[in-house]
């Protein structure tokens, strides 16, 4: 029996997911920001910052300006679709706490997944074929919808990984000693045991 001194609190609370949930908002967040603030800097002459930024997101983006909206004269950062994927993970992530556990780590059901990006991929297809035209309105939507649902995705697993060290690391010397104090007895230890069936009694 461990002493008073050597107790252990069965109710630590673990703020690991906390502090991953606050990155991921500070992120995401500063990420949407960045795409806002790219088309104001070059509104207000800083050129070398909206530069750094446009040339950064032309790797994830085609950036045509006829599919983008504006603001003070210059188009944001990314397209109208991907605005929408961005900031819906972002007010996905911000709200996430009020729709489930921050503890939360397993993922929806894939369904949901092609379920939220059904509605991109019908958008793009028809826009792509001709048979109606998208607007800025609908890839914002669709592009929404697809990043919030992302985020039960993806954070559960951010959340997995800030427990790894924690399922997986190694045991703390205290239980290894308490392992070593109750580990069963070796077959040389049994042998070497004296035996008392030479007096019956004794096992009584």
């Amino acid at each position: 029996m461990l002493g008073p001194n050597q107790y252990v609190p069965q109710c630590v609370t673990d703020r690991r997911p906390l502090i991953m949930w606050s990155l991921v908002v500070v992120g995401a967040l500063f990420f949407v920001g960045l795409l806002v603030a790219a088309p104001l800097a070059q509104a207000r002459g800083l050129q070398w910052f909206s530069f750094a930024v446009y040339e950064a997101v032309s790797h994830v983006c085609h950036q045509a300006p006829e599919r983008s909206f504006y603001i003070a004269g210059y188009p944001l950062a990314v397209c109208a679709r991907c605005t929408g994927l961005y900031g819906g993970f972002a007010a996905a992530v911000a709200f996430y706490p009020v729709m489930t556990s921050l503890k939360r780590t397993h993922t929806a059901e894939r369904k949901w997944l092609f379920i939220a990006a059904a509605p991109l991929a019908i958008d793009f297809a028809l826009g792509f074929s001709g048979i109606w035209e998208n607007s800025h309105l609908s890839r914002l939507l669709t592009g929404g919808l697809l990043g919030a649902v992302s985020v039960f995705f993806v954070l559960p697993g951010l959340v997995q990984l800030s427990l790894y060290q924690r399922m997986f690391g190694p045991r703390s010397s205290k239980h290894s000693e308490l392992k070593a104090a109750y580990s069963p007895a070796t077959s040389k230890q049994v042998t070497a045991a004296p035996s008392d069936y030479g007096a019956p009694f004794r096992r009584i």
